[in-house]
Formats: structure tokens, sequence, C-alpha cells
């Protein structure tokens, strides 16, 4: 799904972001190691310390680049534009969704527009159809027969040697079909297990379709709630963070707890991500079951 595929690169690009910001801040640190280790107040252990902790963020702003560029590759080739290794800023900065969808709506529409429903109930139509078309047959029936024709007699004898005719023809025929060995019978019977058959699946669908969107909303309602939390946990790790960059420089906090409290940042920034990331595509499918993902593309 382009639209799946289109906020998985805005997550990717996001991640990428946070990356660089990591490895601003393990910068940071390295440049205060350093500068302390040659007043010789750091060890050269605190010095190696900070330089692994800064190489590790720089391999993994790497391998996230990666990443990024296979996303960016899957969207090109998905949406056709002849270069899949072209370049382009997705339009959405952040990963926003719609916290006021209204679960009434989305169901009456699904239930409304479906196109798997719609099909099972148009073939249940046709069955009742075949079944009427069959019962016809026990009832009688009249035939009006018509024609426009010549006609032309030779006589060898007689008081007229040729004789024509022109002109239409008309007819009527009443019958009704005594006995045919039970075959309408039979055929009727088919035909109303056909319909039961039809109906049992109509109902099967609604069902699964009943399943799949509250399946759905429960976990969209879910991710909306673990989103919120997210984002209180980022709040409070930014501000951990700068109290232990502050107490970092003053001496006053070692920079393993210094790395601990970056790395509890990191963490929390994508976890948000994902959470922001895994609502939206719920978001998505209730619009698709819905009927109403055109709507969203449309204004989107």
């Amino acid at each position: 799904d382009i639209s799946a595929e289109y906020y998985n690169y805005v997550q990717q690009t996001l991640r990428m972001r946070n990356l660089r910001q990591a490895l601003n801040l393990s910068r940071e640190r390295l440049r205060i190691v350093e500068a302390r280790y040659q007043i010789g107040s750091l060890s050269r252990l605190d010095l190696q310390q900070a330089r692994v902790d800064f190489n590790a963020d720089s391999s993994q702003l790497i391998q996230q680049y990666e990443v990024l560029h296979s996303s960016r590759i899957l969207l090109n080739e998905m949406m056709g534009t002849g270069n899949v290794e072209q370049h382009f800023m997705a339009a959405d900065t952040t990963i926003s969704f719609d916290p006021m969808l209204s679960k009434p709506a989305l169901y009456d529409n699904m239930m409304k527009v479906n196109t798997a429903l719609l099909l099972t109930e148009k073939n249940k139509v046709l069955s009742e159809l075949d079944l009427k078309t069959l019962q016809s047959q026990n009832y009688p029936y009249l035939r009006l027969n018509g024609g426009y024709g010549f006609t032309h007699y030779d006589y060898t004898k007689g008081n007229f040697d040729k004789q024509r005719t022109w002109g239409p023809t008309v007819g009527v025929t009443l019958g009704f079909t005594i006995f045919d060995g039970f075959n309408r019978s039979r055929e009727q019977k088919n035909a109303r297990i056909r319909i039961d058959n039809r109906e049992l699946q109509v109902e099967r669908q609604k069902l699964m379709l009943q399943s799949d969107f509250a399946n759905m909303w429960l976990a969209y309602q879910n991710n909306i709630q673990l989103t919120n939390l997210e984002k209180e946990s980022l709040e409070n790790a930014q501000i951990n963070y700068e109290i232990a960059m502050d107490r970092y420089k003053l001496g006053d906090l070692s920079g393993i707890l210094l790395r601990e409290a970056q790395v509890s940042l990191l963490q929390a920034e994508q976890r948000l991500l994902t959470a922001q990331y895994r609502t939206k595509l719920y978001e998505i499918s209730l619009l698709q079951i819905s009927g109403r993902i055109g709507e969203y593309l449309s204004t989107h």
C-alpha cells in the first residue's frame, strides 16, 4: 500500500533526524572529554569510552541511511516514477492522525460500500432471480407467434393454374407442462439450496467485517493512548538528559550515567515514532475497510 509505505518513509526520515541529534550529543560529550583529558581531569578510559559511544552512534546513523534509502526505492517503485533512486522530500514532517474518527460513521459506511460484502449480496440476489425463473415454469405459458411470408401454389389441373398469397401470419399457443420427470422440482430445490448458501456467505462476510473492524478500532484506540504515553515519556527523558548534561559539565556526573540518559532519550524518541506510525497504519486500515480511503487521499 502506497500510503502505508509513504508514512514508513516519513518515519524513517524522522528516525534519521533523531539519530543525527544523538550523534551531535555524543560529539559534544567527546569534545568535553577531550578537553578535560588534555588538562588531566579525566582518564584515558573516559576518553576511549566517549569515542566508542560516538562511533556507535555514527554506525547507527549509517545503518539508518540504508533503511531510509531502501524505503525511498520501494516508494518510487510503487509510484512508478521511472527512476527508483529519485530523491524527494516528504510533504509531512510529522506523523499525525485524526483522533476524532467516528466509529459509528466508519462502521455504517463499511456495511454500505464494502466491495466483498456487496459482491456476496449481489450473488444472493442473482440466485433468487434464478429461482423465480424456475418457478415460472410451474404456471401455464402463452406464446405469441408472428411472421410475414409469401406462398406460391402451381396447379396442373383445376379451375386455377396458380395461386399466390402473401402477408403477415399470427398465432397463439397456450400450454402447460404436466410432467417432466421431476426435473423442475429438483432444479428448484437446488436453487433454494444455492440461496441458502449465498445467505450464509453474506452472514459470514458480515461477521468477518465486523470482527476485522472491531480489532482495528481497538488497536487504533490503544495506539492513540500509547502515543500519548510516549509523548509524556519523551518529555521526561528530555528533562532528564538536560539535568544530566548540566551535572556532567559541572563534573558531578560520570560519562556512563550521561550516556544512559542519552540512550534513554533516543529510545523514547524512537518509541514515540513507532507508536505514531502504528496509529497511522490502523487509521489507514479503518479508512480502507470503510471505503473512505479515496476521500482521505484526495485531501492529503
